[in-house]
């Protein structure tokens, strides 16, 4: 999926007439504090309509997605700062 946050469906690309309905994916996000150092990777997340999806931005467009329930992803956020 391309970083500008539309989407096609895979289907429509190999279509002689590849014209169809472009969905907006909200961009991935990392932490604040992650852009300030040397080594950068972290997980990333955004909103879904499930909830939120998170990676891990040193896969990029390789790195599997998990979709997260609103309550997985506050109590991922919440282990974090303890950790």
């Amino acid at each position: 999926m391309s970083q500008d946050g539309w989407r096609k469906s895979s289907r429509s690309n190999a279509a002689e007439n590849s014209n169809c309905v472009e969905a907006r994916v909200a961009p991935w996000r990392k932490a604040s504090r992650s852009q300030a150092t040397a080594n950068s990777d972290c997980v990333e997340a955004r909103p879904a309509a499930s909830g939120f999806q998170v990676r891990d931005s040193k896969l990029g467009e390789g790195s599997p997605i998990f979709d997260l329930p609103e309550g997985d992803f506050t109590g991922l956020l919440r282990a974090a700062r303890r950790a």
